[in-house]
C-alpha cells in the first residue's frame, strides 16, 4: 500500500472516531468506555478543555477535528500535478502538523493537568501521529521526486 493510500484510511478512521466524539458533543451523550483508575472518558470530555471559546461561542474541540480531517479527506483528493500539487502538500502538511502538535498538546492535558484519559481521544490522538507520520514521509517523497 502507498503512503497516499495509507493516509486515506487514516483520514477515514480520523472521521470516524471524531464523528462519534462529536455526535457525544451534539447529543449531551455519555461514551461508551471503560472508567477506572486514570480512565475518566467523561471528565476529559467534559472538561474545559473540550471546547474552545471564539467570541461568545464556545466551539468543542471534536467539531474542530472532525472538520480538520474533513479538508484533509478534501486536500487529499485535490492533490493534482504541478503547481497545483505543490500547494495543496505544502497545505496538507502544514494542516496535519498543526493537528499533531495540537493533539499532542491535548495529550499533556490529560496526562498531567486533568490526570484522566479517554481512550477515544487517545485514539484519535494516536492516528493523528500515524497520519502525520506518513504525511512526513509523503512529503520527503515529492520533494526528493521533484528535485
Amino acid at each position: 500500500m502507498t503512503h497516499r493510500k495509507v493516509s486515506l484510511f487514516l483520514i477515514a478512521i480520523g472521521l470516524l472516531i471524531t464523528s462519534y466524539l462529536s455526535y457525544l458533543k451534539l447529543a449531551g451523550q455519555t461514551s461508551v468506555c471503560l472508567s477506572g483508575g486514570m480512565i475518566n472518558c467523561e471528565a476529559v470530555l467534559n472538561s474545559r478543555y473540550s471546547e474552545i471559546s471564539l467570541l461568545d461561542a464556545s466551539i468543542p474541540i471534536a467539531y474542530l477535528g472532525w472538520l480538520v480531517y474533513a479538508i484533509l479527506l478534501l486536500l487529499w483528493f485535490w492533490e493534482g500535478t504541478g503547481q497545483t500539487a505543490e500547494m495543496t502538500i505544502a497545505f496538507y502538511f502544514g494542516l496535519n502538523a498543526f493537528a499533531w502538535l495540537y493533539s499532542m498538546y491535548l495529550v499533556y492535558l490529560q496526562f498531567f493537568v486533568l490526570r484522566a484519559a479517554c481512550p477515544w481521544c487517545l485514539s484519535h490522538e494516536a492516528n493523528i501521529t500515524l497520519l502525520f507520520g506518513f504525511t512526513l514521509l509523503r512529503t520527503r517523497q515529492y520533494l526528493t521526486a521533484s528535485v
